[in-house]
């Protein structure tokens, strides 16, 4: 089996999980990898902005020959490979993998829909249809589709042809959780760390509003909020005045396990927009990974998989997630958090989240 494409999986360690499952289940996963190197932001504004699109073409075409010559190599040195895994963002690449590997199984790791990823965004009308036309041209091309909660299988012109994956977290943010922190004593401040994109499906005001209350309050927060996006003025707004914040534009992808793993709680997503309440952002489960004590939002997809282990609290309300994080300053209720999260890390382990893909592979006779 190869894994094919122009993903980076230093910045989105999603197909990073994948390989990493695939090989603990005894599979050999060879990788086939040209890295675009642009975030998906800049993917995402160059398919909202057509002028930016050229920059685009230029890049990927010039990754694609890299990726032709690797797989003539790969073709002449191990023959055809039984299934081709094409990495996230692989809305063009799962085009060239059907083009060079008619014959292979083609398996695509759609854990964004472009024209959803759009709306949530704010674009409309022709982008978004064009973006969800280029959805499912890339999903035709694959034989087996890869998604995240069953809300995005459902979403599947086919839904017969996914396979629900759990993101997971790599083992990098477990090492850095390694050896457990040291649980706080009463006087000191809670440590809570946010990272994103500050899109809207994360409900960075809706942090920003909790943070501010809980501190009116009384409690003793040290908070953390690392990133850029459309909502980070909104939030640097709300937040104005509030001591105990700190503020990063973003954080190394190497850096970034230690960095959350040095606080107590990690935020999730807190809106409730359509895409908000299918999704469960990679930060729900690195956190957890991390060591940390995970707050987000109760949505379906989110409560199936690791409800038993972070705290929820209702999408889009400020005061219920202010209500927590003043909870959370209490030592013991802290202590009872920290247990449950405990339970869950060894559940999102790449070995374990790959389990339904390597029973579909096996099915097919390709493990």
């Amino acid at each position: 089996m190869i894994a094919f494409g122009t993903y980076d999986a230093a910045r989105h360690p999603r197909i990073a999980v994948l390989i990493a499952g695939l090989r603990a289940h005894g599979g050999k996963v060879t990788e086939l990898n040209r890295p675009l190197g642009f975030s998906t932001a800049e993917r995402v504004r160059m398919l909202q902005q057509p002028w930016r699109l050229p920059a685009l073409a230029v890049r990927l075409l010039r990754c694609w020959a890299g990726l032709v010559r690797d797989a003539v190599r790969q073709r002449r040195a191990e023959g055809r490979p039984d299934a081709v895994l094409v990495g996230y963002l692989g809305h063009f690449d799962v085009v060239l993998a059907r083009l060079l590997h008619p014959r292979s199984l083609i398996v695509l790791d759609h854990l964004v829909f472009a024209g959803d990823t759009a709306a949530d965004r704010g674009a409309a009308g022709l982008r978004v249809r064009l973006l969800t036309g280029l959805d499912r041209l890339a999903v035709a091309c694959a034989d087996l589709v890869v998604t995240d909660t069953e809300e995005h299988r459902q979403m599947l012109p086919d839904p017969d042809k996914g396979v629900v994956v759990l993101v997971g977290a790599p083992d990098a943010w477990r090492t850095a959780a390694s050896p457990p922190a040291v649980p706080p004593s009463a006087d000191e401040a809670l440590s809570v760390v946010f990272f994103g994109l500050y899109t809207p499906l994360q409900g960075a005001p809706v942090i920003a509003e909790a943070v501010r209350d809980a501190v009116a309050a009384g409690a003793a927060l040290r908070v953390t909020m690392v990133g850029t996006g459309q909502d980070l003025p909104r939030a640097r707004e709300i937040l104005a005045g509030t001591p105990g914040v700190t503020w990063h534009d973003w954080v190394e992808a190497d850096e970034l396990p230690g960095l959350v793993a040095r606080h107590q709680v990690c935020l999730g997503i807190f809106s409730d927009t359509p895409k908000g309440v299918r999704v469960v952002p990679n930060k729900v489960y690195q956190g957890l990974a991390a060591g940390c004590v995970v707050v987000t939002s109760d949505t379906p997809p989110q409560r199936r998989a690791v409800g038993e282990h972070v705290e929820l609290v209702p999408a889009a309300d400020p005061r219920a997630l202010a209500a927590e994080l003043v909870d959370l300053c209490d030592p013991a209720v802290l202590a009872a958090a920290r247990e449950r999260a405990a339970r869950g890390r060894d559940r999102i382990r790449p070995q374990v989240v790959t389990e339904p893909l390597v029973a579909e592979l096996r099915r097919r006779g390709v493990l």
